[in-house]
């Protein structure tokens, strides 16, 4: 029997899928006969429950809507939609998230110095085509696709669209980021280029409460947290979580306060509306832990987190005053214990910052995938990223090395 014919197109708007198939595709719940373990293209992430799916709330439908509905992702800001569509007898069996991009901010894997230099060469770089969610440096399936269906031959019809959509855009090229190892691998079989990067996640071992993981710790290292922890609220502060219902827009009005501050110094534009916020709140409100920090009768700073189904997603940081640890522990020490309580398995604390080592967050290699239509700039950066791997593996081993953990020669 003839296969039946897959149909692609771009759609300019989340807001033109409807959410029942975006998510259908994005956080599928796979039956036992599924293609889940498909060895070239398998979904990240191991699960003890063979018909429960890994659900990661950046990819899902309501998280895109409230990006672009609030002005954050929009062409205005230079992020155009241009979602890639595959269509298996009329239905959608494959979206990537995609963006038309007219500059590389807010993606968190950097090609600056590519665009640079391909203008100086006389070349086009912008636009190029970003598969990612928005602002987000989180790892999650970038190629999604909906059970039931042949994942490696939707997946190969999702990476030529992309091609062909990088030639229909005059775009220079594709950048698919944050993507399981096994995406950015599959999509290297299909002629992009593989690069690789670093961030700091902290691993759950099995721990029952905070203490059980200090004691995994070297001492001088558990010394220093108890002492950081003590510290960060010493001057009368308290600490609260937040979710679900509990997230009113009095708390949104901090927080976005908080986030504007920090935002504004270190980029300059911060990259999310205040609506955006309020959107979340409606649509994923149970997806997302809010920690705040209270003194005198007021909120003085925050940092959100989205909720995935083993992993806990940390993101935005923020204060009105600041005061020694306070950023280390709403951001990380909360974000440990949260997911101890939650029997949560990682905790991603977003992009970039060595200083998380000594805190329990251990280097972890995150993976992109880059198609360079220009023959000449690829062969330059294909160039680039063999050596740009070999320094992020050895950077990786040596930063594994000096982790806090107790060596088998450590005291108690």
């Amino acid at each position: 029997m003839a296969s039946s014919e897959i149909t692609l197109e771009a759609v300019p708007s989340v807001s033109d899928i409807k959410a029942a198939d975006w998510d259908a595709c994005a956080n599928p719940k796979p039956g036992p006969d599924s293609l889940e373990n498909l060895d070239t293209l398998a979904a990240s992430g191991s699960q003890s429950d063979p018909c429960k799916g890994a659900y990661n709330p950046f990819v899902s439908h309501a998280f895109f809507a409230a990006a672009e509905a609030s002005g954050s992702a929009c062409a205005r800001t230079g992020w155009g939609p241009r979602h890639l569509l595959a269509r298996l007898d009329g239905e959608i069996a494959g979206i990537v998230p995609c963006y038309l991009k007219s500059h590389s901010q807010g993606e968190y894997v950097f090609d600056r110095g590519w665009a640079d230099a391909y203008e100086r060469a006389g070349g086009r770089y912008y636009p190029k085509l970003q598969a990612s969610v928005p602002f987000t440096p989180a790892t999650g399936p970038r190629l999604l696709i909906r059970d039931g269906v042949d994942r490696e031959r939707i997946g190969t019809a999702l990476a030529s669209g992309l091609m062909a959509l990088c030639n229909a855009t005059n775009a220079s090229s594709v950048h698919v980021t944050f993507a399981p190892e096994t995406e950015a691998r599959f999509l290297g079989t299909h002629g992009f280029l593989l690069r690789n990067d670093q961030q700091f996640h902290w691993h759950n071992e099995g721990y029952g409460t905070f203490d059980d993981f200090l004691t995994s710790l070297n001492s001088r290292h558990r010394k220093a947290i108890k002492r950081e922890r003590r510290e960060a609220t010493a001057a009368g502060i308290t600490i609260h979580h937040l979710t679900g219902s509990d997230i009113t827009e009095d708390a949104w009005d901090a927080f976005f306060a908080f986030y504007m501050e920090t935002g504004s110094r270190k980029w300059g534009r911060p990259y999310l509306t205040r609506k955006f916020f309020s959107l979340i709140g409606e649509t994923m409100s149970r997806d997302v832990l809010l920690v705040m920090a209270k003194r005198n009768g007021r909120w003085i700073a925050g940092a959100i987190n989205f909720i995935g189904s083993d992993t806990l997603f940390g993101r935005n940081w923020g204060a009105v005053e600041h005061h020694p640890f306070l950023h280390f522990e709403v951001c990380y020490y909360q974000a440990i214990d949260f997911a101890i309580q939650r029997g949560l398995r990682i905790v991603e604390a977003g992009a970039q910052g060595e200083h998380k080592l000594a805190r329990g967050y251990l280097p972890q290699t995150t993976y992109s995938a880059h198609f360079i239509a220009d023959p000449d700039l690829r062969r330059a950066i294909a160039d680039y990223l063999k050596r740009e791997r070999a320094y992020v593996a050895a950077a990786g081993r040596e930063l594994t090395e000096a982790g806090p953990f107790r060596k088998a020669a450590d005291d108690a």
